[in-house]
């Protein structure tokens, strides 16, 4: 399937260029016959892989150097969509010049970072992103065949969701490399969650040692803990000092919200914080009172002065709290 059978500009923008010419022009789809693996003194390794769930599958072809173990020719064939093909020929690329021992350590990660045309930039939609999974599959379907051992002996990690065979490292790292926050997100990324769904939290049909809200938690926590301006609250663990203003805005509304907001509420006003600036060794922070605080006598030393000594305290001494 290539460019003409997507309908719909939207979800086509999203694809890579590296993606959308090889959907049109795969470099490595065909097959190898068993007379042209020994002309190469090679063996010949057929591997199918089927994910059942979207229909697609793959046939994976390797010529094996049998006294060295690496792969000298690669090739496949899909029966699937335009980003199957795309992920299939890339698998397949990666393969060649590899031993089947180091091919076999290639994961849909390193398949779809291959097809981005920039780091940070994903090469395909999320709801495209499992089809790199079956790419993953079907090289340890081969590696097994050549080594004649079962595929899962190649299983050296946690698998989380059993039912598309989604490991605990490749959860964290799709997780971490996208900042997912969802269920949702994780389930277009890896199909982790789309199935009997007893990976996503406790009380499925089966018990799990590890589920994806446990790994949703833990990618929030670390960003909290890195100061992350990702959609997650600050943490006033950090330093003041490191923060970005944004940080800093962020941690001073927390403690405001924690420790004053209420009081000057339940009175009829507020406060809202206007900017933060550095001035020397100072961080002179500007506000400006609200409701019944604007104006009053108090506000403009009591309330000033008990919100000064908050902050000092809970983010850094040299904080100054400025009215306009």
């Amino acid at each position: 399937m290539g460019i003409d059978s997507l309908v719909g500009g939207t979800i086509w923008d999203e694809y890579s260029d590296k993606v959308t010419d090889l959907m049109n022009n795969p470099q490595n789809m065909g097959d190898i016959k068993k007379e042209d693996a020994e002309a190469m003194g090679a063996k010949l390794i057929v591997a199918d892989f089927g994910a059942e769930s979207c229909g697609d599958a793959v046939r994976l072809y390797w010529a094996v150097d049998p006294e060295t173990d690496v792969i000298k020719e690669s090739k496949f064939k899909s029966f699937g969509c335009g980003t199957a093909i795309a992920s299939s020929d890339t698998m397949a690329e990666l393969c060649k010049g590899k031993t089947v021992q180091e091919a076999v350590k290639i994961t849909n990660i390193d398949v779809e970072l291959a097809m981005r045309d920039t780091p940070d930039t994903p090469s395909v939609p999320p709801q495209k992103m499992h089809c790199s999974v079956m790419a993953y599959d079907v090289i340890k379907k081969a590696a097994s065949q050549y080594m004649n051992v079962d595929m899962e002996s190649f299983e050296e990690e946690v698998i989380v969701c059993e039912c598309a065979r989604v490991s605990l490292s490749t959860l964290q790292e799709v997780i971490r490399l996208n900042d997912l926050t969802t269920i949702e997100q994780v389930a277009d990324y890896t199909k982790a969650g789309a199935f009997c769904k007893s990976c996503i939290k406790p009380g499925g049909h089966e018990d799990m040692d590890i589920y994806l809200v446990d790994l949703l938690e833990e990618h929030e926590k670390e960003k909290m803990l890195a100061g992350s301006t990702l959609g997650s609250t600050p943490g006033i663990d950090i330093d003041f000092a490191q923060m970005t203003v944004v940080q800093k805005l962020k941690a001073t509304e927390k403690v405001i919200d924690d420790n004053i907001r209420q009081m000057l509420v339940m009175d009829g006003g507020d406060v809202e914080i206007l900017d933060i600036k550095e001035n020397g060794i100072n961080f002179d922070i500007y506000i400006k009172f609200l409701g019944s605080c604007d104006g009053c006598s108090s506000a403009d030393t009591g309330t000033l002065y008990a919100l000064e000594n908050v902050l000092q305290d809970k983010l850094d001494k040299n904080i100054r709290v400025l009215p306009l």
